[in-house]
C-alpha cells in the first residue's frame, strides 16, 4: 500500500480526533473527578460508545484475528467467554456507580479501600494494578506496530509505529482529561464499527462469499473448524485464557472505572446494551477476520500479521483498507490513554495521597498528570520488545488482575470480608501469578489462568475468617451499594464514610 495514502489517513485521523477532543472540554477539569470520570456527568451513548473502544481495542481485529489465524474457531470460543463475562456489569455496575456517587469514588482501588477501611488495601490495588496493565498498555502499541508496519511493507517501522501511538494517547490524555478521550472514543468507535464490517463482508465476497471461506478453510485443514483446533488450544490452554477473559469488566479498573462515569442508573443500563450490540458484532468481524486471512495467505511468519497483511493486499481497496486501519489505530489509542488515565489516577489517589496525607485535590490532579508520560514511556519500552501473539499477553495481563476480584466480590456480598483478607489475597495472588510466569506457568499441570483466581479466593476468605471485620463500614457500604436496585428505599440515610 502506498506509504503517502497510510501517512494521509493517520493525518488526517489525528487531526479529527483533536478537534474532537477540544470541542468536548467543559470547563478547566480542574478536579479529580472532572479530569478522571468526568464529573459523572456523561450520556449512556457516549458512555457505551466509549466503554466499546476502551475493551475492544488493538486486540480484536489484530489479537483476535490472529488468534483466530493460529487457532480456528477456539478463538471464537475463547472471545464468548469473555461477552458471557459483560454480563458482570448487570450485577456490578449500579453497585459500582451507587458507592461511587454517595463516597465520591474516582477509582476502583479508592472504593476498595473505603470498604475495608484500610489505605493500604487501596494501595495494593493501585500497585497490582500497575503491573499488570502496563504490560497490556503494551499490547495496544504493539498492535499499533504490527499494522503501521505490516500494511506500508515495512517502510513504517514497528518502532515508529508504537511511537505515534503513543504522543497520540498522551495528547488526548492531557487535552481534557476523560472528556476528551470519552468523545474521541466515540468517533472512534464509530469508524471501527461502520468501517470493519464494510471491509470483512467486501473481503469474504471476494474469496467466493461465506460457504467458499469455509470451505477452503475446511479443506486447507480442517481442524480449524474443530474443538480443539490446530494445536494451539488444549483444555487447560483455553481454560487459563478465559477465566481471566470472563471478569475482565470488573477486574480490569480502565473499564470498571467507567461505572462511576454515567449520569443516571438510565444511562448507565442504556450503555451495556448498546455495548452488548456493538460487541457481538465486532466479535464475529474480528473472527471472519482471522479466516479470511488463512484462506488468503496461509504460511505467515506472525498470526499478528494477518489483519495488516490482508488489509495491504488486493483483496481489500486502498481507501477502505485506510479506513479500517484508521479504526484499528483509533481503537489502540483509546485503549491506551484509558488506561493511562486510570493508572494515572491510582497512583495519584490510593499511593500518592495515602503516603503524603496533605495532598489535597488539586494537588493529586498535579501528580496523576505528572505520571502520565511516565508510564506512557515504560509501556513503550515493554512494547519494543515485540513479545509474540498479543492476544496471549492481553490474557496473561488480566491473569494477573483476576486476582483483585474476591475482594471486590467480598466488597459487595459478603460483609465478614475484612481489610486483612483483601491486603493478603491481593498481595500474596499477585505474588503467585508473577512466580508463575517467571517459572514457565505450570504447577501440576495447570496455569496461572486456572491457578490465580481461586488462589487468591481462598487467601481472602481463609484470612477474614481468622481476622475481624469492620461491621458497621461494611453494613453502610453494602447497603448503599443494593439501594442502586431500590433506589428511594434509603433516602436520607446517614452512611460512614
Amino acid at each position: 500500500m502506498s506509504i503517502t495514502a497510510i501517512l494521509m489517513g493517520v493525518a488526517i485521523y489525528a487531526a479529527a480526533s483533536m478537534v474532537v477532543a477540544y470541542l468536548s472540554r467543559s470547563g478547566d477539569a480542574s478536579t479529580m473527578s472532572d479530569y478522571f470520570i468526568g464529573g459523572r456527568s456523561m450520556g449512556g451513548l457516549v458512555s457505551a460508545l466509549s466503554y466499546s473502544a476502551t475493551t475492544y481495542s488493538a486486540f480484536m481485529m489484530v489479537g483476535l484475528a490472529g488468534l483466530t489465524y493460529k487457532g480456528g474457531v477456539g478463538a471464537l470460543g475463547f472471545e464468548i467467554v469473555y461477552f458471557a463475562g459483560v454480563s458482570l456489569v448487570a450485577i456490578f455496575g449500579p453497585r459500582f456507580w451507587a458507592v461511587g456517587k454517595r463516597y465520591g469514588f474516582v477509582t476502583p482501588s479508592e472504593m476498595l479501600g473505603a470498604r475495608y477501611g484500610s489505605r493500604w488495601v487501596a494501595m495494593a490495588a493501585a500497585v497490582a494494578s500497575c503491573i499488570f496493565l502496563v504490560p497490556y498498555c503494551a499490547v495496544q502499541l504493539a498492535g499499533v506496530g504490527y499494522l503501521l508496519s505490516g500494511m506500508s511493507g515495512g517502510v513504517i517501522s514497528f518502532g515508529a509505529g508504537i511511537v505515534i501511538a503513543t504522543i497520540l494517547a498522551i495528547a488526548f490524555s492531557y487535552i481534557a482529561g476523560i472528556r476528551s478521550v470519552m468523545w474521541t472514543d466515540s468517533l472512534q468507535a464509530l469508524v471501527m464499527i461502520v468501517a470493519s464490517v464494510a471491509v470483512v463482508g467486501l473481503v469474504v465476497a471476494e474469496l467466493g462469499g461465506f460457504s467458499a471461506l469455509f470451505g477452503a478453510v475446511a479443506e486447507r485443514n480442517p481442524t480449524m473448524l474443530t474443538v480443539p483446533g490446530p494445536g494451539l488450544f488444549s483444555f487447560t490452554t483455553f481454560l487459563g485464557l478465559t477465566i481471566p477473559w470472563f471478569f475482565f469488566a470488573i477486574s480490569n479498573p480502565q473499564v470498571s472505572q467507567r461505572l462511576y462515569m454515567p449520569a443516571s442508573l438510565g444511562a448507565l443500563r442504556r450503555m451495556l446494551i448498546i455495548f452488548l450490540i456493538f460487541g457481538l458484532i465486532y466479535t464475529l468481524v474480528s473472527v471472519l477476520w482471522g479466516f479470511s486471512a488463512f484462506v488468503a495467505f496461509p504460511d505467515l511468519a506472525k498470526a499478528d500479521l494477518a489483519t495488516s497483511t490482508l488489509l495491504a493486499s488486493r483483496f481489500v481497496p486502498p481507501v477502505l483498507a485506510v479506513i479500517v486501519m484508521i479504526g484499528i489505530l483509533a481503537a489502540a489509542v483509546s485503549t491506551i490513554d484509558s488506561i493511562l488515565l486510570t493508572l494515572s489516577s491510582m497512583v495519584a489517589r490510593d499511593v500518592y495521597a495515602n503516603v503524603q496525607a496533605k495532598a489535597d485535590d488539586r494537588r493529586q490532579l498535579m501528580i496523576g498528570k505528572l505520571i502520565i508520560p511516565i508510564i506512557s514511556l515504560i509501556a513503550l519500552g515493554f512494547a519494543a520488545m515485540q513479545f509474540s501473539l498479543i492476544a496471549v499477553l492481553a490474557v496473561a495481563a488480566s491473569t494477573g488482575l483476576v486476582v483483585i476480584v474476591p475482594a471486590i466480590v467480598g466488597a459487595f456480598f459478603w460483609k465478614r470480608g475484612t481489610a486483612a483478607g483483601a491486603l493478603v489475597s491481593i498481595l500474596g495472588g499477585s505474588i503467585f501469578v508473577v512466580a508463575m510466569y517467571l517459572t514457565g506457568n505450570s504447577l501440576f499441570g495447570l496455569n496461572a489462568g486456572i491457578l490465580g483466581l481461586p488462589i487468591a479466593a481462598l487467601l481472602f476468605v481463609a484470612v477474614s475468617l481468622a481476622t475481624e471485620p469492620d461491621d458497621d463500614v461494611a453494613a453502610d457500604f453494602i447497603a448503599i451499594a443494593d439501594s442502586s436496585l431500590r433506589p428511594r428505599s434509603l433516602a436520607g440515610r446517614t452512611v460512614i464514610a
